[in-house]
């Protein structure tokens, strides 16, 4: 790694201060022109975030510019100006070897009079790598200015280490993200790819549907790789169930220690009624991954709030026999239907003294009315169908189920296809933020446990992209989200578990989570808050490229932080236009002239199709942007 280039054309100026990681460097007299030419190709001179290099002995020291001209001058020499403004500013990132190795971090340190030199293609594609000697290297673009030089991450450490992919809207982000998992995802170079994907709004489906199972709330059943998605209640932990069913409990904890009771012993007789090899009901708590009727429990604990019953005779409140229901026309009783969700009718309570029939409340309620009111409407209803009714997944009265929590694991991350989308466009969005957080527990507890398996993590690590991150992992550390994403990102390391955060505003993301992301893919940002975030959270001194962030072109990316050797910026290897993320600016006004032939849309054409707002309508109401049945009426 150390050039053989002492002198010459390569030496651009000389170290006069040092001070930790930032070094101030006079600019040679000499240099009339600011173009130097090395095996006849032309290199510029004091470009910010250009690179440069220090021999110190057989090592030479990297760093990156940041400062070109007055801006450069340290402070104790501003008075007097030697060499001018002829001064540069460079934050030393790494060190490289004569055996070719280079390393991040600083060893040692210039001193006065070292040499400054250019760093030329050879030493960019020496530290950069080759993708034919390292396998774990993947190519994901070129270094901007010099197609030659591919730009190469070390796949091990984006997994592992994490990784974020920041830029506002416009800049290319959801395009990079599709870039990226192109590659991560081939089939030839990693057959054993494990890839899931949190899709907030239902982008990525375009762009890898030939190598990804997609679940969504309303799947297009013509296309065989999209499902049903189905997140079973009863894989929850007792609180997160708590938080999407019956919300806030009353603050005397009593309500939550009876529901707690209830579940607990509901799951334990769901376990006797359908045994599970190796699990044992003693070691069953209400936070266990069992399946057991919601239903069921609702019902009884309405029937114990809303309940009334016949008191005369001494009759024990607790026997059903004894409830005073409401009857229809046909004298039957309303003792309504659990499985459907819908509640018994009392009658009203009537204690009048001259009156011989007495009916009163059941005693000792929990006061949990409006919570047993808000469950059932949402038992009842279809937008909670994929979590309170999943499918095969959802347990008649007595807990038995269809299929079972080994078969959703290995949908998502055991399937036939690198790729598993979780299309989450669809879930209200009250509780989108819980069922990130579910999910991703559900996951790492599932990895946690099965990590010395052939299935665990650490035989085959595990991907996790999260899209739109500012929306549910901001400074609410209490959140489901943020309390999940933030052990993945402490400790999924152990365990085969990387995390990608995808965001367009890095200053609204928790700062513990974007703090333990090791690699960077900083596309354009304008806004100076989400540029210091993410300056702050590099381990490296490097302001001098962070501060190129507002001018980056489209599709334009400097890659920072372990993946990658050097920070570099790249032009990223968007995919072929009809595989692109379905987030790309619509229409206004086609640049070319209007034809007959063209599809519908923009301002400017004339021929658009005559409106149908009932179809419009009905995608509305189903709730699909694509539903199944597109007859017109």
């Amino acid at each position: 790694m150390v050039s053989e280039l002492r002198g010459g054309a390569t030496v651009i100026g000389t170290v006069q201060d040092v001070s930790g990681t930032t070094v101030s460097v006079t600019l040679n007299a000499d240099r009339f022109s600011a173009l130097s030419f090395i095996n006849g190709q032309g290199y510029k001179i004091g470009q910010i975030g250009s690179f440069v290099k220090i021999p110190v002995g057989y090592v030479d020291l990297y760093g990156v510019v940041s400062q070109v001209g007055a801006s450069a001058v340290p402070e104790n020499a501003q008075t007097v100006m030697p060499n001018g403004l002829r001064w540069m500013t460079i934050q030393l990132i790494g060190e490289g070897y004569r055996s070719g190795r280079f390393q991040r971090g600083i060893s040692q340190y210039p001193t006065f009079d070292d040499e400054v030199h250019i760093v030329s293609e050879g030493d960019l594609q020496a530290i950069y790598g080759r993708l034919d000697k390292q396998n774990h290297l993947v190519r994901v673009g070129h270094v901007a200015g010099s197609e030659s030089i591919d730009a190469l991450i070390d796949i091990n450490k984006l997994v592992t280490r994490h990784s974020a992919v920041v830029g506002t809207t416009g800049s290319g982000k959801s395009t990079t993200v599709a870039g990226l998992l192109n590659v991560l995802s081939d089939e030839t170079r990693f057959p054993s790819a494990r890839i899931l994907v949190l899709d907030l709004h239902g982008e990525y489906a375009r762009a890898l549907g030939d190598r990804a199972h997609i679940f969504k709330i309303s799947p297009d059943e013509r296309k065989p790789n999209e499902h049903r998605l189905c997140i079973p209640f009863w894989a929850l932990s007792f609180d997160e169930l708590v938080r999407v069913t019956f919300g806030s409990l009353p603050s005397d904890g009593k309500a939550r220690n009876i529901i707690l009771e209830r579940v607990q012993a509901a799951k334990i007789a769901s376990l006797a009624a359908q045994p599970i090899v190796g699990v044992d009901p003693i070691d069953v708590t209400a936070d266990s991954p069992i399946p057991f009727s919601l239903n069921k429990l609702w019902h009884d604990l309405y029937c114990t709030e809303f309940g009334t019953y016949f008191s005369a005779g001494g009759a024990n409140s607790g026997d059903p026999a004894t409830w005073a229901y409401e009857k229809d026309a046909t004298n039957a009783k309303l003792v309504g239907d659990a499985q459907a969700g819908v509640p018994p009718r009392f009658r009203k309570v009537k204690n009048v003294q001259a009156d011989p029939e007495k009916i009163n409340y059941l005693p000792d309620p929990l006061n949990i009315r409006p919570q047993l009111e808000a469950l059932g409407a949402r038992l009842r209803v279809s937008r909670y169908d994929f979590l309170l009714k999943a499918g095969d997944w959802h347990p008649d009265l007595s807990g038995a189920v269809t299929k079972t929590l080994s078969d959703l694991i290995s949908q998502w991350i055991g399937n036939d296809r690198p790729i598993t989308i979780l299309d989450l466009s669809g879930i209200p969005s009250t509780v989108t933020n819980d069922i990130i957080g579910n999910v991703l527990r559900v996951l790492y507890d599932a990895l946690f446990w099965a990590r010395n398996l052939s299935e665990g993590g650490r035989e085959r690590p595990l991907l996790i992209v999260m899209e739109e991150a500012h929306t549910y992992l901001n400074d609410d550390c209490e959140s489901a989200a943020s309390i999940a994403t933030q052990r993945i990102v402490k400790e999924g390391r152990k365990y085969g578990i990387g995390a990608m955060i995808v965001s367009q505003r890095p200053s609204e993301i928790n700062s513990t989570i974007l703090s333990q992301c090791g690699t960077f893919f900083a596309m354009r940002l304008s806004n100076a808050t989400d540029r210091s975030h993410v300056t702050g959270a590099l381990s490296d001194n490097l302001e001098g490229l962070t501060s190129m962030l507002p001018v980056l072109r489209t599709g334009e990316a400097i890659i920072l932080g372990e993946a990658v050797g050097l920070p570099m910026r790249t032009m990223i290897q968007a995919p072929p236009k009809d595989r692109r993320p379905d987030s790309q600016d619509p229409l206004v006004c086609d640049e070319s002239p209007p034809d007959e032939s063209m599809t519908p849309g923009g301002w400017n054409l004339k021929n658009h199709l005559a409106p149908d707002y009932g179809y419009f309508v009905r995608t509305w109401l189903q709730q699909n942007p694509t539903p199944p049945s597109p007859e017109k009426g």
